[in-house]
């Protein structure tokens, strides 16, 4: 089942790859209980950072935004993210962020759920912390 969800989740990530990406601001926002710092992004995507505090942290990928959240924030390409949560699962027994589709249910998602961080091209709404703007 966890190989399938990973494939399910790489087979994604090289289809949204082949989707330009017009350069943009990428908002990275939470929950107002996921207490982080700018710094602590890349930990938090790259799955060495689960916990703020005593809050466990759920990142979201967007599926509009994030090849240029991957190139601006993370610096790395569609196929080395995938390959990063392959080896992460395996290993660590992690799953990568679940992935949305739209801003409106990202920014929903975030502002209802305790510790939830995502990130969006678009300026988001008062309900949520805006951690860093790239």
């Amino acid at each position: 089942m966890r190989l399938l969800s990973l494939l399910r989740w790489a087979v994604l990530c090289s289809a949204l790859h082949a989707v330009p990406v017009l350069a943009a601001d990428i908002y990275v926002i939470a929950h107002p209980s996921a207490k982080l710092t700018a710094d602590a992004i890349r930990d938090v995507y790259i799955g060495e950072k689960q916990f703020a505090g005593e809050v466990k942290l759920v990142p979201i990928d967007n599926a509009m935004a994030q090849n240029e959240f991957l190139a601006k924030v993370l610096k790395l390409d569609q196929a080395r993210y995938a390959n990063l949560w392959v080896k992460k699962s395996f290993r660590d027994a992690l799953n990568p962020p679940a992935v949305r589709t739209s801003d409106k249910d990202i920014f929903d998602f975030v502002a209802k759920t305790p510790g939830a961080i995502a990130y969006t091209a678009n300026l988001p709404p008062g309900n949520v912390v805006v951690i860093q703007k790239f």
